[in-house]
């Protein structure tokens, strides 16, 4: 799907772009040390400007304004060689003769994004050309099992084009769980021995859900650091949310637990919690039930124990993943995104299976389609809260819940966390993981036609986006999407139920 590029010639170190004033973040020097080393690798003994080696392709993006977590660059060049970037710096950097140049006068660039928390990968054919024609070009796969890792292995050997992958184990949850197809765990030993073969499986990190215990969940959090791999997920309805973060948990998903750590109602609330009657044969009502609680625990926030939450979760190098996306759907009447054009995109048993899906979560009367509106926004208040004190927040959309879908909606998410009260530069350091563009990076990178700065829906005006050493163009991203679209109609096998 490369898209055909035509090469100019070596251009004008001294043009009205570039920089005429001042130092340019990578020197001559350094970039022709980079291109004889590239030249050396491709059986070349020297890589100068006018002499490229027949094996290897170097690309220029020039004329744009590079935004990342290091800040605005205006005319920047950036050199890529071999899905690496070469060089960044002003429009003043030396290229090699028979370089194919970008031109991107009046184009912003950004690294490219990552969605946190997704389902879905093994829909290969929607899920990963999806999330590349949107600029995704990093996901983490949020429940792990055989044919994902081996999917994994073979984007990464390049046989299969997609974002990179980082995945979880199959997800660990206690007794009681409301999820099918969940691992369950009722001792502290049978979790030890679930990393232990989460890790040998291939998983990247331990995905835990919301009704393990204290000692079940401690005695997970102790084996992964005797494994060496780092354990997420849901915040256990059992343990609160600042000691799962002293335990060591990476990242909290969805906002659960969050209410509850930052009441001053906690201690009140998590009693009512414990002598909460649970029936097996329907553990959802009690995690509606919990959900109740944590709603009720935004209406007495503490600004105090906030800040020593945030305290806690600096410390412990904790994130907060919130999938404001998808805790909107949950907290909306069932219709409100039934008509979404976006579903033409997605399989065609998804339309029953989300509307199913959410019967038993949406508000139905007006009073409660209120207090869920409500409930909604005093979390996303939190979240811009724990933002302001130095919390890390990831961006992620729990794609393959309803009305949440791949690529398509890490903007969305983009959008709520500006909503939220997160600057427009904060929210693009959650969907690009802090990345900072640099030589020996890959280069996953997209071009927009808007300033995201300006406004943040600028980046849904995605002109092109490079990744693995592909440029896709305007013409191919519609082909992609016009490919996704019938791939969506044909029948899909049984697929695992997907979560949140």
């Amino acid at each position: 799907m490369t898209e055909a590029v035509s090469p100019k010639a070596f251009e004008s170190h001294a043009t009205s772009r570039c920089w005429l004033n001042g130092m340019t973040d990578t020197t001559r020097r350094e970039v022709l040390g980079w291109l004889a080393g590239l030249g050396a690798a491709a059986g070349a003994s020297l890589f100068l400007p006018g002499q490229v080696s027949a094996s290897t392709s170097v690309t220029a993006l020039r004329g744009g304004t590079l935004i990342d977590s290091s800040g605005v660059r205006s005319n920047a060049t950036i050199v890529l060689a071999d899905n690496r970037v070469l060089a960044v710096g002003s429009c003043d950097l030396p290229l090699p003769r028979g370089s194919a140049v970008l031109d991107l006068n009046g184009k912003f660039v950004i690294p490219g994004l990552w969605d946190m928390h997704v389902h879905g990968a093994f829909l290969d054919r929607i899920t990963l050309p999806l999330c590349l024609v949107n600029g995704v070009t990093g996901i983490r796969e949020m429940w792990g099992f055989p044919p994902i890792y081996e999917l994994r292995e073979r984007i990464e050997r390049g046989e299969v084009l997609g974002p990179r992958l980082v995945v979880g184990s199959t997800i660990i949850d206690g007794p009681h769980s409301t999820l099918p197809g969940a691992l369950i765990v009722s001792t502290p030993d049978e979790g030890r021995q679930a990393v232990r073969d989460a890790k040998a499986q291939g998983a990247d990190f331990v995905k835990v859900y919301s009704y393990l215990d204290r000692a079940t969940l401690a005695a997970i959090a102790d084996e992964c650091s005797r494994q060496a791999v780092t354990f997420a997920g849901h915040c256990s309805n059992h343990v609160p949310l600042g000691d799962a973060s002293d335990l060591g948990q990476r990242t909290f998903e969805h906002m659960y637990g969050l209410p509850l750590a930052t009441s001053t109602r906690e201690t009140q609330l998590r009693q009512a919690i414990a002598g909460l009657p649970l029936d097996p044969a329907d553990p959802f009502a009690w995690f509606k039930q919990v959900l109740e609680f944590e709603r009720q625990a935004t209406l007495s926030h503490s600004r105090t124990k906030a800040l020593q939450l945030a305290k806690r979760l600096r410390r412990n190098n904790s994130a907060l993943c919130p999938t404001m996306v998808a805790m909107r759907v949950y907290s909306s009447p069932a219709d409100r995104f039934a008509n979404d054009p976006r579903m033409k995109y997605m399989p065609a048993f998804y339309r029953d299976l989300w509307r199913d899906g959410l019967t038993r979560w949406v508000p139905v009367t007006p009073r409660e389609i209120r207090q869920q509106a409500e409930f909604f926004r005093r979390r996303q208040e939190m979240v811009a809260e724990m933002h302001s004190h130095g919390v890390e927040v990831l961006l992620g959309t729990d794609a393959g819940n309803p009305y949440s879908f791949s690529g398509f909606s890490v903007h969305d998410e983009l959008e709520l966390l500006v909503d939220a009260g997160l600057s427009p530069k904060a929210a693009l350091k959650a969907g690009t993981r802090g990345a900072v563009l640099k030589p020996g990076e890959e280069a996953n990178l997209v071009v927009l036609d808007g300033d995201p700065l300006a406004d943040i829906r600028n980046t849904q005006r995605i002109h092109t986006v490079l990744t693995r050493g592909r440029v896709l163009g305007p013409d191919v991203r519609r082909q992609v999407l016009a490919e996704v679209e019938k791939a969506a109609q044909e029948p899909f096998p049984a697929v695992q139920r997907t979560c949140c």
